[in-house]
């Protein structure tokens, strides 16, 4: 009796150690999982929302920026390196402004406006809802700790939604991927819209607006091209922002037709750094947030 009890205590404490490394090996697993899903959600597929497509060629409208240039002026810090934002310094008379400004906005007759203008309209509503909401929760220390998005292994905010234009409820995630990108189809939406992270392409100084959207569109694509948040080409590595890996297919899909059109940005020294390459050795990110204090 005692043999047995014993053998089985032994059996069992062999099945508890099993089943303790199967419960750490499918942790992990998980882990991995739910890592592998928030790059994933941080990186969706470009799905066009054929709702948006309506537009006026003709259209005379124009869209008021003013306020959103106001604050920009007022609480972004535009200096060598990262644009940061003041966050802490908002007064409740900008907060109120703020909300004024993005309450305009959602009350844009959008499908009115020709695109350009509709572009403009996109990118500063994208950038306005995301200081909007760090400054709902802040301090925090990355935009991927306000985890208000619907879904499991989804974080950060991008999947809430945040706006509601022409009777449509918006999330950040809809306005980047399923509106501008698929609409417009040009790689450097991804330098105008901005995630209030430190390795986000930089927050513009002023409010996009129709007017010279093309000129600055470029020199907002050659100002992270030649940062080395975006491309760093040293000691015989190249190094590049994990927005290219998420967003491969933007930029052509292959490593030459992201070579391509990096050379096409990048000052004469990076450009000759990057000639001749056929790879990228490795991609990082930081999701500190934007804050200037």
């Amino acid at each position: 009796m005692s043999h047995t009890k014993a053998g089985g205590e032994v059996t069992t404490m062999l099945g508890w150690g099993r089943f303790m490394k199967a419960a750490a090996l499918g942790a992990a697993v998980l882990a991995t999982a739910a890592v592998g899903g928030v790059e994933r959600a941080l990186a969706p597929d470009a799905k066009l929302w054929e709702r948006w497509t309506a537009h006026d060629p003709a259209s005379p409208l124009t869209v008021d920026h003013g306020p959103w240039d106001a604050l920009l002026r007022r609480h972004l810090v535009d200096a060598p390196g990262v644009n940061r934002v003041r966050y802490a310094a908002f007064t409740a008379a900008d907060r109120a402004a703020l909300d004024a400004y993005l309450a305009a906005l959602q009350a844009t007759p959008v499908d009115r406006l020709a695109r350009p203008e509709q572009m403009a309209f996109w990118i500063n509503l994208y950038n306005a809802l995301t200081v909007d909401v760090v400054l709902e929760h802040h301090p925090v220390a990355s935009i991927r700790d306000i985890d208000i998005s619907p879904g499991l292994v989804a974080d950060g905010p991008w999947g809430a939604k945040l706006a509601k234009v022409a009777g449509e409820r918006l999330s950040l995630n809809d306005i980047e991927h399923r509106i501008l990108r698929p609409i417009w189809r040009d790689a450097r939406i991804h330098y105008a819209v901005n995630c209030a992270a430190v390795g986000c392409p930089d927050l513009r100084a002023r409010a996009w607006t129709a007017a010279g959207l093309d000129a600055a569109l470029d020199a907002a694509a050659r100002s992270y091209v030649n940062d080395p948040r975006g491309v760093r080409a040293e000691a015989g590595r190249l190094v590049v922002s994990k927005i290219y890996d998420w967003f491969h297919e933007d930029f052509g899909g292959t490593d030459a037709a992201l070579l391509a059109h990096l050379i096409r940005y990048a000052e004469p020294a990076l450009a000759e750094a990057l000639r001749g390459r056929t790879r990228i050795d490795d991609a990082e990110y930081d999701w500190a947030l934007n804050d200037a204090r």
